[in-house]
């Protein structure tokens, strides 16, 4: 069995991605009111904020900031991912091991989280998901993709900036810098 891994960072600032089972589905374009609920829901039970988001049809794309003292983002897509499998129809075909673990059949098992490191990284991500659509080659122009969060900041509601999980130090530290007279 495989021994994932995860950097838990109280408080940090993290990229995921989250993917359907089914690569060929529709299903969260389909039912996007349904995972905006679920997503709303966890926020007021389990709170952090989406810097930014993409929900292309078979995956979604976020950037989270965990609150002060806070790094389980683990509960928080348990919570989403079950919700939104709660309330769809179950896929024609579930396998054994899906079905003896109780699983629906919607989502992978797993998600893939990063911390953002710097501001750099913050960018990086930020362009991930603002490209996935046109990556993914649903629309010419990622600004006409109506499922992500480049759509809010046409109208002017550019999140806050990102909370990284240590200060970048811009300016070298002149006492460590210079040589000892």
């Amino acid at each position: 069995m495989t021994n994932y891994t995860r950097r838990y960072v109280p408080g940090g600032t993290y990229f995921f991605t989250a993917r359907l089972q089914n690569p060929a589905s529709d299903l969260l374009v389909q039912e996007i009111d349904l995972l905006r609920s679920a997503t709303r829901l966890c926020m007021k039970r389990w709170p952090f904020e989406i810097a930014a988001a993409v929900v292309l049809p078979n995956q979604t794309h976020m950037i989270w900031r965990l609150p002060a003292g806070d790094a389980d983002f683990s509960k928080r897509w348990r919570l989403i991912k079950s919700t939104f499998s709660r309330h769809v129809a179950s896929p024609d075909y579930i396998s054994s091991s899906q079905r003896r673990r109780g699983e629906k059949g919607i989502w992978q098992r797993r998600f893939w989280e990063h911390v953002i490191r710097d501001i750099a990284d913050y960018d990086r991500h930020m362009h991930v998901i603002a490209t996935a659509p046109v990556q993914a080659g649903l629309v010419k122009k990622a600004s006409d993709w109506p499922y992500g969060s480049l759509a809010v900041r046409k109208m002017g509601l550019d999140p806050s900036p990102p909370r990284t999980t240590a200060p970048v130090q811009l300016v070298p530290n002149r006492a460590i810098a210079a040589p000892a007279s």
